[in-house]
């Protein structure tokens, strides 16, 4: 009993002496057959030891190559980041140029001259959208931005109301502040012109502006189009410049000769032979016999064509002006046929077109800016024209009416632009071929205009748009015949009822009985006191 008791208490000691001796037995193993490392550092040699120097000389060149050899790797590994840099930022960059962000300037303040490119790439954009380099399709007539012109003092609007002018100096600073520094900033163009270095050339002022047309796109800018005279004449310069929300941008600077630049006026014709006759006297009155202008009458029918004839040999004998075409086709009016034939029985050079009527009045200076306006590929011009109210309601009695020349204003009195018509037309010969023609199945007054209009809208030439100051439609009276179809009747009356007068001078005739009491009052009134 006593020995288990013994043999009891012994165990744990016996069992604790083992187990130190496993653990002992265990290290002594690890360290004695453990293999060595390939990091493990060989033992310094000696100091004093005779193989000390060849030693350490070993060492740091093994040292240095390892060094050398990370080096590589790191270079190859920078090497290979960049690669994968450039190709993330293509990828990026193609998706921004299928999505842009016009909020993409604003991502990066941290670099100004990150954000300054960014700022310039955006503006550059801008002009890419708007129609300053290439036409923009458009599905209706409404649909495109009209031009406004102006000169160094009046400017010509479209958007009049009841209060504007469509012809008036620009009341509001803001608007006279732009113009006048769109026009400054065209003169230094043209008194810095890029390339030249040293060369002497001439200094242009403000009083070689001639006219400019502008119009905002809201989404966009404002695009400016100026014209100075050139250095000789019939020579012109041009100075676009866009406005992109921003800083004013130069885009061209261009030279513009029109010397050889040859007009044909077509005019369709059946009867109106008195009509006529004043067409060709404000011709002569104009001064327009000019080179550079041909005239082309296609006459419709029989019916005073022999007058016709005889007002245009006249005129022509008398102002010594040889360069027209008188051509009768036995068949029943169309404008545009009449049109149409005109434009393809030219055989000359390309030629600029310009779509006439009997009733318009045209001067010297909208011919000017019908060259300018017009460029074969590129750009077709579509004057708004000022039309001129009755003068019998204007004047109020035939004995004070004045000569044709002085009834020539530009006032909301006399007269509104005709927005509404697209029937005066400049464009080049090639351009009005390609683009198809009239539609020759519209017969009589009204529709093939507008369908012509339509056809360069749809297209990638720019349509310019704008009133003009050199191109009026007289007043006659209107006759809208029963034979026009229910849509050209309306437009007929339309265009009938827009002639006679301005708003207020309407309001005085339909209250005139109102008027004549009021003033027969004020009289018995004077008369009783």
């Amino acid at each position: 009993m006593m020995l288990r008791r013994g043999f009891i208490l012994f165990l744990p000691r016996l069992v604790g002496l083992l187990v130190v001796a496993c653990c002992s037995v265990s290290i002594v193993y690890m360290l004695a057959c453990t293999p060595r490392g390939d990091n493990e550092q060989p033992a310094l040699p000696r100091v004093h030891s005779p193989t000390a120097k060849e030693g350490y000389e070993a060492i740091l060149q093994e040292r240095e190559e390892q060094h050398r050899n990370y080096i590589i790797s790191l270079k190859r590994q920078i090497a290979q980041l960049k690669g994968e840099l450039q190709g993330r930022n293509k990828q990026l960059k193609n998706v921004q140029d299928q999505y842009p962000d016009p909020l993409d300037i604003q991502l990066d303040h941290s670099n100004s001259e990150k954000a300054q490119a960014n700022l310039l790439a955006f503006l550059r954009s801008q002009i890419d959208k708007a129609e300053v380099h290439s036409g923009v399709k458009l599905s209706t007539e409404y649909a495109a931005v009209p031009f406004e012109s102006f000169t160094l003092q009046k400017v010509y609007q479209l958007e009049t109301g009841l209060t504007r002018h469509p012809e008036e100096k620009p009341v509001r600073k803001d608007k006279r502040d732009e113009l006048i520094e769109v026009i400054e900033l065209a003169v230094a163009s043209l008194n810095n012109p890029e390339g030249n270095g040293n060369a002497k050339h001439r200094v242009y002022t403000a009083s070689d502006f001639i006219e400019g047309i502008y119009r905002t796109e809201k989404d966009k800018g404002t695009l400016y189009e100026l014209t100075f005279k050139g250095d000789i004449k019939h020579w012109f310069k041009k100075i676009v410049l866009f406005r992109p929300f921003g800083p004013v941008m130069k885009v061209k600077n261009e030279n513009v000769n029109t010397a050889d630049t040859l007009i044909n006026v077509i005019v369709p014709l059946a009867k109106r032979a008195s009509k006529f006759r004043q067409f060709m006297q404000n011709f002569r009155v104009s001064d327009l016999h000019v080179p550079g202008l041909y005239i082309s009458i296609f006459y419709f029918g029989k019916e005073q064509m022999n007058e016709v004839k005889s007002i245009l040999e006249n005129t022509s004998k008398s102002a010594n002006f040889k360069n027209f075409t008188f051509i009768q086709l036995n068949e029943e009016f169309s404008r545009g046929k009449g049109l149409d034939i005109g434009a393809r029985f030219w055989k000359g050079n390309n030629v600029v077109l310009f779509f006439c009527d009997v009733d318009i009045y045209f001067t010297a200076e909208f011919l000017n800016s019908c060259r300018l306006n017009t460029q074969p590929g590129k750009k077709v011009f579509y004057p708004v024209l000022f039309s001129q109210y009755n003068p019998s309601i204007i004047y109020g009695h035939h004995d004070s009416i004045p000569p044709l020349e002085q009834q020539l204003v530009i006032k909301k009195e006399t007269g509104f632009w005709r927005d509404f018509g697209f029937g005066m037309t400049c464009q080049y010969r090639s351009d009005f071929i390609n683009i198809g023609g009239f539609d020759l199945d519209i017969k009589g007054w009204g529709g093939e205009d507008v369908h012509l209009y339509r056809k360069y809208l749809h297209s990638n030439l720019i349509v310019i748009r704008t009133p003009v100051r050199g191109l009026f439609h007289l007043w006659h009276e209107k006759q809208c015949p029963d034979e026009l179809t229910p849509e050209q009747y309306k437009m007929c009356m339309q265009s009938k009822a827009m002639n006679e007068a301005s708003h207020g001078q309407l309001g005085m005739l339909v209250f005139k009985q109102e008027i004549e009491t009021h003033l027969h009052r004020q009289k018995l009134h004077t008369k009783k006191t």
